[in-house]
């Protein structure tokens, strides 16, 4: 019956239920993000980040209910299978749209830990969900430019330092890493700006994938090559949220990390910084294939 709604009041009612969910769950985060924060026992802490993450788990689970009661998707998910909550990942998905995001999270909430986003600084003054992050251990960067290394060169190496510290809280507790390779939405003007060879893509960005495995080392050698696909064109977040959305295939390809990958010094050895772009630029290759299937399975159905 609700799917039957005018668009624009599904997505003001979809909008104002995951507003309210917030409300009721942000203090009971706030409580145990103090208890974290105050307590300096390690036991304490990390029964504390199993409650945070389990909060995030039931505000991302009701979000989910909600597409499904007030949304006629078709999903047509392949590859979710032997995921594990108890396993580390590394996941990396195109990206199109804002409505990327919540597509994840509906595929993969209960079957894989929850997604932590590397965050720019910034974001932790967005209300409340800039707490929330950073109650949850969401890494926030400040990422330093080409320019500003070569201005002032003791900043060289920072980057890392600071990643492997933000990777540091996860070696205790399952975690899922979440990085779009891009960099960015999707849009033909910045796919003609960057010339990129890819029909369906950007150029993916290594150097943020290759810090992380750097921190992790042996800690994290699964990675999640995601591939979402819209059958009716990407749609906005907005025509998400109001169920103009139809169908949505996500492709889901588990692989093993190479060896020589993980906790490699990224930023010290030119040899395997060409070797692991290159890995990199085969695998988007490969997703830019498998995009092009879709569309013509798609075309044909």
């Amino acid at each position: 019956m609700l799917t039957n709604l005018p668009a624009p009041l599904k997505g003001s009612l979809a909008v104002l239920l995951v507003l309210l969910n917030t409300l009721i769950l942000f203090p009971v985060l706030i409580l145990f993000a103090i208890l974290k924060l105050i307590v300096p026992v390690p036991l304490v802490r990390k029964l504390s980040t199993l409650a945070l993450n389990r909060i995030a788990w039931l505000w991302i689970g009701f979000n989910n209910c909600l597409t499904d009661l007030l949304h006629r998707i078709e999903w047509d998910v392949r590859g979710a299978r032997d995921l594990d909550l108890r396993h580390w990942y590394f996941v990396t998905c195109n990206h199109q749209t804002w409505a990327d995001i919540l597509a994840i999270q509906h595929v993969l909430n209960s079957r894989i830990p929850l997604l932590k986003f590397f965050l720019k600084k910034e974001l932790i003054w967005v209300p409340l969900l800039g707490v929330a992050w950073w109650a949850l251990d969401f890494p926030f960067m400040r990422r330093h430019t080409k320019e500003q290394i070569a201005r002032r060169p003791e900043l060289r190496g920072q980057d890392l330092e600071t990643t492997r510290r933000a990777c540091e809280k996860f070696r205790t507790t399952p975690v899922t890493i979440f990085n779009f390779m891009e960099g960015t939405r999707f849009t033909p003007q910045k796919h003609r700006q960057q010339d990129s060879p890819y029909r369906n893509l950007l150029r993916p960005r290594a150097g943020g994938t290759a810090f992380v495995l750097s921190a992790m080392g042996e800690s994290l050698h699964t990675m999640l090559d995601i591939t979402i696909f819209y059958p009716d064109g990407a749609p906005s977040f907005w025509d998400y949220v109001c169920g103009r959305v139809e169908r949505i295939t996500v492709h889901i390809r588990t692989m093993e990390i190479p060896r020589k990958f993980r906790g490699m010094d990224y930023a010290n050895d030119p040899e395997l910084q060409q070797e692991f772009q290159t890995w990199i630029s085969e695998l988007w290759a490969e997703k830019d294939e498998l995009i092009e299937q879709l569309k013509a399975s798609s075309a044909n159905s």
